[in-house]
């Protein structure tokens, strides 16, 4: 029996192991998480707070290496994207959590408006899958997700976008618990603080994902 995972990143080694190409082109997809203008461009509504993780380790720039890398490899793009907020949301709900309805109340990525759309760096492409929104923090739950990524003869997932400690952690288990190979980007994401960005890294992600690297270590193990 192996080692139990300890808080160290789990190494290219790993996610490698038993295969020659861990991330080949029929079998893996990089879910893009929410690359909304209200997250990743300055004036929206969440990005003040992501600001200061974002810069210090280059989000936006590693989102884009990523997301090149894997177009250039002939990897598939599926976004995953959050519910474009509306004034009548939640009316009749029972149960919204607080999480939401904090969202509801500033009309986080609203619909129609420029928060909503994408950001630039990250429009997508023909060939691209567009994932159903999701209402919560999994891009699984109550969505057509899943079923893509079977349909597409996809095994592998690699993640990457916002926010590390809520949809991008919370659709990784969710695709682990399905029996999805996981690969966190830690780099090519961000948080409101630090520490959420260590919960996500350090602590719990190690309890679930099959790798976790930076961009360059991702892009240096995509195919050619």
């Amino acid at each position: 029996m192996k080692n139990a995972v300890t808080r160290d990143a789990v190494t290219t080694d790993a996610a490698t192991e038993g295969t020659a190409q861990p991330y080949s082109r029929a079998t893996t997809a990089v879910l893009l998480v929410d690359p909304y203008n209200d997250f990743l461009s300055a004036g929206g509504k969440l990005a003040e707070m992501a600001r200061p993780v974002a810069d210090a380790i280059g989000t936006v720039a590693n989102m884009k290496r990523v997301v090149a890398a894997a177009r250039q490899a002939g990897i598939a793009i599926f976004y995953v994207p959050h519910h474009r907020a509306r004034p009548d949301d939640f009316d009749g709900w029972r149960h919204a959590t607080p999480y939401a309805l904090a969202g509801h109340k500033h009309q986080v990525f609203a619909e129609g408006s420029w928060g909503g759309e994408w950001h630039p760096d990250f429009v997508p492409q023909a060939g691209d899958v567009m994932i159903k929104e999701h209402w919560g923090g999994s891009g699984f739950a109550n969505t057509d997700l899943d079923l893509q990524l079977k349909q597409h003869g996809v095994s592998r997932v690699i993640m990457v976008g916002l926010l590390a400690n809520t949809c991008i952690e919370t659709t990784a288990k969710f695709a682990s618990e399905l029996g999805y190979h996981v690969t966190l980007v830690k780099d090519a994401t961000a948080a409101f603080s630090p520490q959420a960005m260590a919960a996500a890294h350090e602590i719990n992600g190690p309890t679930y994902a099959h790798a976790i690297m930076t961009a360059a270590e991702l892009v240096a193990a995509l195919p050619a």
